[in-house]
């Protein structure tokens, strides 16, 4: 595997922070991004390094171990695994218990090459391909049922079905998207977050829904129907003489979707806000004199 210089990619020196890696990817990701650039094999490719070298430098054990062991840096448990190996077998050789007075061990013969077995064939390590990561932004209305969608991947474009009711910064694993495996081995696997943001009137919690609907006065006094938004249209609800502002009414399942439990609803928290008129009419003014006399009588 030839060496890749991340920082090199990102354009950043070897000590930047991790606030200085993710302004020079965003600048960089937004300079390569395919939907600029259509039909541009080059500034694909591009791409694909920035996301790659995003990867491993904005992750603070990725970045160590690449810093340690370069291109290697995928490896760096067997690594480590290695050299105690060897610390062992040459103390035992030095205790008489050596053997065959092999230094090496199964993976630093498997990294060059390959070890021969006895009938001349080599053997080749086989490791996991390196695992991708990537956020998706998504509204919450996108997230109320269960749709497809396809994204691009390191110029690859992948499908992938998103679960209605998924929440904000959980993580998903797409198994066999990431990188190519070395010697034969598994690919890595894809893992996604999600950025939800909420542009609607109602807030969430949890699975339940709030919000809130303004009454006139003679409505929240005398009682009526009215017509008020859920998150799927509209309803009909009936209001009771002499509501009192702040009162909430719940419509049970009529909520966010519960994750990965089909035909299940968190429920909707209506607070009725009654609204006092203004700039009301002489006879108005007179009624409701009329009504406070009533009331002091």
């Amino acid at each position: 595997m030839a060496f890749i210089d991340y920082y090199k990619i990102l354009e950043v020196d070897k000590k930047a922070t991790e606030a200085e890696i993710k302004k020079a990817y965003r600048k960089m990701a937004r300079k390569y991004h395919p939907d600029l650039n259509p039909n541009d094999k080059e500034a694909e490719r591009k791409f694909k390094e920035i996301n790659e070298a995003n990867e491993v430098l904005s992750h603070t054990e990725n970045r160590k171990k690449y810093d340690d062991y370069g291109e290697n840096w995928q490896h760096a448990a067997e690594f480590e695994k290695s050299k105690q190996q060897q610390q062992y077998h040459r103390g035992g050789q030095q205790d008489g218990f050596g053997g065959g007075g092999d230094d090496f061990s199964d993976f630093f013969e498997s990294m060059s090459g390959g070890r021969s077995s006895g009938n001349g064939s080599r053997r080749s390590a086989q490791f996991k391909g390196q695992d991708f990561n990537a956020e998706l932004h998504l509204d919450l209305i996108d997230v109320y049922t269960t749709h497809k969608r396809t994204l691009t991947i390191n110029g690859k474009n992948i499908r992938i079905t998103i679960p209605a009711g998924v929440e904000n910064g959980q993580q998903i694993k797409i198994s066999g998207q990431g990188g190519d495996g070395t010697g034969d081995g598994p690919k890595g696997d894809l893992y996604i977050t999600f950025n939800i943001e909420n542009h609607t009137n109602f807030k969430l919690d949890k699975h339940n829904l709030y919000s809130s609907v303004t009454l006139d006065l003679y409505t929240a006094i005398l009682g009526g129907d009215i017509t008020a938004d859920t998150f799927d249209g509209k309803v009909k609800l009936t209001v009771k003489p002499g509501t009192q502002n702040g009162t909430k009414v719940k419509l049970k399942g009529k909520g966010f979707p519960v994750y990965k439990k089909e035909g299940e609803f968190g429920d909707l928290y209506i607070t009725y806000q009654v609204q006092i008129p203004t700039n009301i009419t002489e006879k108005e003014k007179e009624l409701f004199t009329e009504l406070a006399k009533l009331k002091t009588s």
